[in-house]
């Protein structure tokens, strides 16, 4: 078998939310990510990065789990466009070894974490 340097690397994150619309409005918004439809029940995210995806498939369970974390390059505009996009922020910016980072919860309520080394 050929390594492709995938192997055993993050590949892709998938949430279940309850409405597909609404987190496609709020990760559009607040970070510009872009879709694709797969029918009334899965949407793929991409961030430019990393791919992913939104399902109705499963029920929603925001709670435990990894904490998945993005990155920015100003962390208050970033906080600035989650609140405006509809989310929550749990956890205000703070310092951490390397940088900075804060906390949202995003619609489905799912917590996850932006920081940046600035």
């Amino acid at each position: 078998m050929v390594a492709t340097g995938k192997d055993c690397k993050i590949d892709y994150i998938e949430f279940a939310v309850a409405d597909i619309a609404r987190s496609k409005a709020f990760y559009g918004s607040a970070f510009g990510w872009t879709f694709t439809d797969y029918g009334p029940q899965y949407c793929e995210f991409q961030d430019g990065r990393l791919t992913g995806g939104f399902t109705t498939l499963a029920p929603v369970d925001a709670a435990g789990g990894p904490l998945v974390i993005l990155f920015a390059d100003d962390l208050e505009d970033a906080a600035a466009r989650v609140e405006t996009a509809g989310g929550r922020i749990v956890k205000a910016i703070f310092p951490f070894p390397g940088g900075r980072r804060f906390h949202f919860a995003d619609p489905d309520g799912y917590e996850l974490g932006v920081w940046s080394d600035r």
